[in-house]
């Protein structure tokens, strides 16, 4: 992490550092080649997949809601308000379709100014397209509506918590496009519905809704990437850890420091979740899905101070959701700790320590006990260990347990990384100290507190300049910390079993996916990922 603020004048200079739309991330889907086309607005093209058009206007109606309550939902007393009708669920399926040829899509329908309609088209996919057999094939639904669209598919909405955006407001005329299905089966129906909205909403438009394009769309397998990094074989004990054919693969890049990954488990994901990851240098938590989509999750994600153009790193770094999966963040410049609520609200769970202000919390990990932990080293301070913004005599590792924080070690020049054995008995803590590159474990008490140090891995005759950074335990006791050379995998008693030499140097890493087997590598201005045999220790995350 350091080494990201020594080098700060040449990362400052990438280029689209700040903005999720610059990060060269795949298409949204990701896909092959383009095999063959549907067009939906033709009926020659209908007829191939059965294609069925309707179209029915919608309407805002005036009904009881309840206003915000105490715990900030809508809970409070009743008050008037509109709903957007019909909509999927309520009354969706009543009277008042109008049955559509493809060929008059272009047609301009609603009646100007702000007004909604819904356009609905049902089809099958059939053996083949064009000559093309579907069976396996990704197959993808695009759309562009004058002026916005939401596509609700089979009567759900593909939305995700912290989406930059989400379909509506991504811009006038923008193609709205959802992957179907990676893998098609042939008879397999879909019940497509797309809200049509006139734009701007702010500015009453002079125009009606209507249909530009609309395809399905059939992908071929994707190109494999190219491999970036190695993994190198120290012990045969790592093959039961990586697989012989395992590759480390760049999923997205264009970033300026990538820190703090935790995998987000959610079962309405088509992949079974997504990454959150911040990047400190931007000030900002990164969104991403394996299916190929980088977003904004949260902007001004650890500072908003007016003298924020001093910080290297004034953002956020790391990240964890504690047991009812709310998201946990180390903020750099803010010098705290936050929980993000449910509700959207911010919690501050750790300020300041007797009194004197924190000097920049980097990682945190919880226990299954509810007990939360974090280094704070002062790297996400202008001066580090010189600023004169300082105010805590030393740079430690906090606990906080049933509201109390505590100093459990104070014997670090740079604590970083950390994270529990599997059985949670021991807590490894990185220092991040080119005269002093070891990795600590403590054994973990109940009351939060920590046993005497002893050193588990020492990296000193390891080559090159790079300290120890993030820091994470699998399953089976191994540890993987970022040192020297790249991630070092170390059995449970610190032997070295290999080496993940990515192409950039790891900062912290994260498992994930469905089956949390994929290890996600956040390296300077990219992110990597690498399948394993085994997933990380502790239970997986659950959905915030």
């Amino acid at each position: 992490m350091k080494t990201a603020l020594l080098s700060l004048a040449v990362l400052l200079t990438l280029p689209g550092a700040l903005h999720a739309a610059v990060v060269s991330a795949p298409p949204d889907p990701p896909h092959g080649p383009l095999l063959a086309i549907a067009d939906l607005r033709t009926n020659e093209g209908a007829a191939l997949v059965s294609a069925r058009w309707r179209y029915r206007d919608a309407v805002l109606t005036p009904v009881d809601g309840r206003g915000p309550g105490p715990d900030l939902r809508a809970t409070g007393p009743t008050v008037k308000t509109v709903d957007l009708l019909p909509r999927p669920g309520r009354d969706f399926d009543g009277a008042g379709w109008q049955d559509l040829p493809a060929s008059s899509l272009e047609v301009r329908r609603g009646n100007g100014q702000i007004s909604f309609g819904w356009y609905r088209v049902s089809l099958t996919l059939p053996a083949e397209l064009a000559g093309v057999p579907l069976t396996g094939k990704a197959i993808a639904f695009e759309i562009v509506v004058d002026d916005y669209a939401e596509i609700w598919v089979n009567g759900e909405l593909p939305v995700a918590l912290g989406q930059s955006g989400g379909p509506l407001p991504k811009g006038f005329n923008a193609p709205g496009r959802v992957l179907l299905t990676k893998s098609a089966v042939p008879g397999t129906k879909y019940d497509l519905a797309v809200l049509a909205a006139n734009g701007p909403l702010s500015k009453s438009p002079q125009n009606f809704l209507w249909v530009r394009s609309a395809t399905l769309d059939v992908h071929g397998p994707e190109a494999e990437p190219p491999a970036a990094g190695r993994v190198e074989r120290l012990d045969p004990a790592l093959d039961a850890i990586v697989p012989k054919d395992a590759r480390i693969e760049k999923v997205a890049e264009g970033f300026r420091f990538t820190e703090g990954p935790v995998w987000v488990a959610d079962a309405s994901q088509p992949d079974g979740g997504y990454l959150l990851f911040s990047d400190p240098n931007a000030n900002t938590i990164y969104r991403y899905e394996p299916a190929g989509r980088v977003s904004v999750f949260r902007t001004k994600s650890g500072y908003t101070g007016a003298d924020l153009g001093a910080y290297g790193q004034p953002g956020s770094n790391g990240l964890a959701l504690d047991r009812e999966g709310r998201l946990t963040i180390a903020e750099h410049g803010n010098r705290r700790v936050t929980r993000l609520e449910k509700t959207g609200a911010v919690s501050v769970l750790a300020s300041a320590f007797e009194g004197k202000r924190l000097n920049s919390p980097n990682d945190l990990v919880y226990r299954s006990d509810g007990t939360l932990y974090f280094t704070d080293p002062p790297f996400g301070l202008p001066k580090f260990h010189e600023d004169p913004r300082r105010e805590l005599p030393f740079t430690g590792v906090f606990s906080l347990k049933d509201g109390v924080l505590r100093a459990v070690a104070r014997d670090f020049t740079g604590p970083n990384g950390l994270a529990f054995s599997p059985d949670e008995k021991f807590l490894y803590v990185a220092n991040w100290d080119e005269k002093k590159k070891v990795v600590f474990r403590y054994e973990a008490r109940p009351d939060g507190t920590l046993g005497t140090p002893e050193p588990f891995f020492d990296a000193g005759s390891l080559p090159g300049a790079e300290a120890l950074d993030g820091l994470k335990v699998d399953e089976r006791g191994n540890v993987y910390v970022s040192a020297p050379g790249g991630v070092q995998i170390l059995s449970a008693s610190g032997r070295r079993l290999g080496v993940l030499a990515v192409s950039e140097l790891p900062a912290n890493f994260a498992w994930g996916d469905a089956d949390g087997r994929t290890l996600y590598l956040t390296a300077r201005t990219g992110l990597y990922r690498i399948r394993l045999s085994v997933s990380g220790a502790g239970k997986k995350e659950v959905r915030p």
